[in-house]
């Protein structure tokens, strides 16, 4: 009889290079000279010791997932899911939507979760499309015996290895189809600009930022606007430190950044009962000295039979309640073919 794996986390590099660790593991505040550990915290990062090194890892590919993880037998997951209702968002929108008008807030991302109730098969079986989501995404997945999360995100916080860091702002979202009137949409470019901003006046005390022309992104049945900035660091960066230096950046959280307005949106996360993993970084340090950490986005959580899909969508001063709303399907829809729960 096959032993249930209690605890594991994953990391799914683009170029389809993949880990997984085995729990019991064990928690550090700064990232191991060795590498060989995850990155997992919530998005206020409670966690002081969010570096986890595992009992053992695993370098796999879709191929050897199904015989580490023990699939082998397990169903994909039928999941029977709740119509999200308007009330508390569209509150929340109105508020936040007030405050940038009057100039006390730039931007703001609250977040939509829609419930859902398993069914039937094992969510840990959604892992298989992890491994195999687009090339320009990273797979992550934290799963304990109550339950976990997983995705697959197109925004990277930032790689570091030596002195170069890289990053990217990803902000602005269509559907694909419709891509000449997003490139001239001034409330997306707006949206994605602020992220821009903030990422290169956060970065310029580290060293010289290059910024990327702004390109689009299509990944998993969305377009973004991208723009990748890179820094040659005047000193060698701790991980540890550059995690609170970036998050939350205004593409999950708020601008300004400051303890007034970062409150607000923790109330507004409260309020809307967002899970802590979405928006959070999540991320792999390798034993060659790479570290990599990505903005958990694109992917839902579980506790027993209680399924929970997020999407936010940012709010600046050309936001209309009823792009937001269909954003944030476009969204969920887009999760979950990435995860085949949908043609």
């Amino acid at each position: 009889m096959e032993t249930r794996m209690m605890e594991f986390a994953l990391f799914r590099l683009p170029d389809g290079r993949a880990w997984l660790g085995e729990g019991p593991f064990t928690a550090l505040a700064a990232v191991p000279a060795a590498g060989g550990a995850f990155y997992i915290n919530d998005f206020d990062l409670k966690d002081p010791a969010p570096w986890k090194v595992p009992a053992r890892l695993h370098e796999i590919s879709p191929a050897s997932l199904a015989e580490v993880v023990h699939l082998n037998g397990s169903q994909q997951p039928q999941i029977h899911w709740e119509k999200p209702a308007t009330e508390w968002f569209k509150m929340a929108f109105r508020r936040i939507r007030r405050e940038v008008l009057s100039k006390r807030l730039e931007k703001m991302v609250p977040v939509l979760t829609e419930s859902g109730t398993l069914t039937a098969g094992d969510p840990r079986r959604l892992l298989q499309a992890v491994m195999q989501a687009p090339a320009n995404m990273w797979g992550y997945a934290h799963v304990q015996e109550s339950g976990g999360f997983l995705g697959a995100t197109p925004e990277l916080l930032f790689t570091v290895k030596d002195r170069t860091l890289e990053t990217m702002a990803l902000a602005g979202t269509a559907k694909p189809g419709n891509q000449e009137a997003f490139l001239t949409d001034v409330k997306e470019i707006e949206e994605h600009e602020i992220v821009v901003r903030y990422l290169t006046q956060q970065l310029q005390a580290l060293g010289a930022v290059s910024r990327a022309e702004r390109t689009l992104c299509e990944t998993a049945g969305l377009v973004h606007f991208q723009s990748k900035l890179s820094v040659q660091l005047a000193a060698a960066a701790d991980p540890a430190q550059l995690v609170p230096l970036l998050h939350p950046t205004p593409a999950v959280g708020c601008l300004p950044r400051d303890k007034e307005s970062l409150e607000k949106l923790r109330e507004y996360r409260q309020q809307l009962q967002v899970p802590g993993f979405f928006g959070a970084p999540f991320g792999f340090a390798e034993a060659g000295g790479t570290t990599h950490i990505v903005v958990s986005i694109r992917g839902l959580c579980w506790k027993g039979d209680e399924v929970r899909l997020p999407s936010g969508c940012g709010i600046v001063g050309g936001s209309a309640f009823d792009h937001e709303w269909r954003e944030l399907r476009l969204k969920r829809e887009a999760v979950l073919r990435l995860l085949a729960l949908q043609s």
